[in-house]
């Protein structure tokens, strides 16, 4: 499991360990069951406070990703399945928001758009 973190970004460190962990999760990379870094092993090789991972180890375990037991350890959450479709709709209402946004102000009418949306969803590769 790597996690970069970047200096050139806006987005604190505690984000960036979240979203790249959801990634890791969401892209099939990282399991249901597997373990994953305690935080203060993942804090010494991100050289990052150890308050800071456990504030992105807080959001996981919230939003359902993760499960810390106490003894045991933090591992990808069993339960996740749901909480990886919600993500995925989060993230295409977002392109689709920006997408609906350049078509109001190009003038693109929206059953285009909707033409547009519907072409590409059956697409085959």
């Amino acid at each position: 499991m790597e996690i970069i973190i970047s200096s050139n970004t806006s987005k604190p460190i505690y984000e960036q360990i979240t979203s790249q962990m959801k990634a890791l999760i969401m892209s099939g990379e990282l399991q249901a069951g597997d373990p994953i870094p305690s935080m203060r092993s993942l804090a010494k090789s991100l050289h990052v406070s150890v308050i800071t991972v456990q504030k992105a180890y807080e959001d996981l375990q919230r939003d359902g990703f993760i499960e810390t037991t106490v003894g045991r350890g933090s591992f990808v959450s069993a339960q996740n399945r749901d909480f990886i479709q919600e993500e995925k709709q989060r993230q295409a209402e977002e392109h689709l928001q920006e997408a609906a946004e350049i078509g109001r102000t190009s003038g693109i009418p929206v059953e285009k758009l909707v033409e547009l949306l519907k072409l590409f969803y059956q697409e085959v590769n």
